[in-house]
């Protein structure tokens, strides 16, 4: 039992260093869907996630296809700020997958089109573009660690 985080394309490397550390303070798994704006060895993405890098566990993906091959059970989520129905609207199973599009543009309109019943989104103040995407990752996390008990978090 893990949340999934699906990141589509980061492209600043402080958001996914802090990213790592919430995957790994909730025991959430990372998936990252290239290409990234950055590398992982870059120093600002381990500056945000410190020494919690060794306890993360990452998978890396060429194309979002790839990754639905792998999980084609998979219960996806996908976050925007271009689509009505709230996040915590959603009933996320143990296992679920939240997925993340980029800072500058977000999850691809395809992407939620095809996907419409199950795109979500944080209120926020009218006229405002949208939360941080670390912010917005841990708002997801931990709804669905929530609607689970928290799993094995004390």
């Amino acid at each position: 039992m893990a949340v999934q985080v699906v990141l589509i394309e980061p492209e600043i490397p402080q958001n996914t260093g802090n990213i790592a550390r919430t995957c790994v303070v909730t025991g959430s798994v990372l998936h990252i869907v290239g290409p990234m704006g950055f590398s992982l060895d870059e120093k600002h993405v381990r500056r945000a996630g410190l020494d919690y890098w060794k306890d993360l566990t990452l998978y890396m993906y060429e194309s979002v296809e790839e990754l639905y091959q792998k999980y084609p059970e998979g219960d996806f989520w996908y976050f925007s700020s271009k689509v009505q129905k709230n996040f915590d609207q959603a009933a996320y199973s143990e296992d679920c997958f939240l997925v993340f599009g980029k800072e500058t543009a977000g999850l691809p309109k395809g992407l939620l089109d095809r996907n419409a019943a199950r795109a979500v989104r944080i209120p926020m103040q009218s006229g405002q573009r949208c939360l941080n995407l670390s912010n917005a990752v841990c708002v997801g996390v931990y709804e669905a660690l929530r609607q689970n008990g928290y799993f094995h978090m004390k």
